[in-house]
């Protein structure tokens, strides 16, 4: 039995050891130094309420993964976009647990009225594009190149998902905690 729930500061070292692996020995992050629980703590908190960070975890409260949601860029036109991240532990992968989080995360974001859900994929990476494009995402543009780890360059995929038509005026957003989205 697994439950989804919002993240909360006590989650910051499980989500820490779950994104490691991806900084130290991947290219899915272009990280390049491995964030500590701190650092992770910070950007959680950071988020004040508007970007949601949530995680899956089993009955024993062990965090088998985690996704959340960040300003896509930083103008005040792009408000309403939001770029999507999802990391599971390695043994939680393949099982639907990535799908029914990425799910809960894009629920909690249209009931905040976001528009659109921006996912960064480093390519190559079919299981990403998979569960992207599985979930409504289509792709919206390629970066060759665009990012060097590891002593080799690394190509940038977008997928575009819309959550909310794009009306006027826009939506006004609400933090996710006021959204009343049941994650559980």
């Amino acid at each position: 039995m697994t439950r989804i729930r919002a993240a909360e500061a006590r989650d910051a070292e499980a989500v820490a050891a779950i994104y490691a692996p991806h900084v130290a020995d991947g290219f899915v992050s272009f990280e390049t130094e491995v964030p500590d629980a701190e650092t992770l703590r910070r950007r959680m908190a950071a988020s004040d309420g508007l970007y949601p960070w949530i995680v899956l975890e089993r009955e024993d409260a062990t965090v088998l993964g985690y996704a959340y949601a960040s300003r896509f860029r930083e103008r005040a036109a792009y408000g309403h976009v939001v770029e999507t991240t999802i990391y599971m532990a390695p043994g939680a992968q393949r099982g639907g647990h990535g799908r029914a989080l990425y799910t809960a995360l894009l629920a909690t974001l249209t009931a905040q009225g976001f528009t659109q859900a921006m996912g960064v994929i480093a390519l190559p990476n079919p299981a990403s594009v998979g569960l992207h494009e599985a979930l409504g995402f289509a792709k919206a543009g390629l970066f060759p190149k665009a990012g060097y780890k590891f002593g080799q360059w690394v190509d940038v995929g977008y997928w575009q998902r819309a959550l909310h038509a794009s009306s006027i005026p826009a939506p006004e957003l609400r933090s996710f905690r006021e959204t009343g989205v049941r994650l559980d």
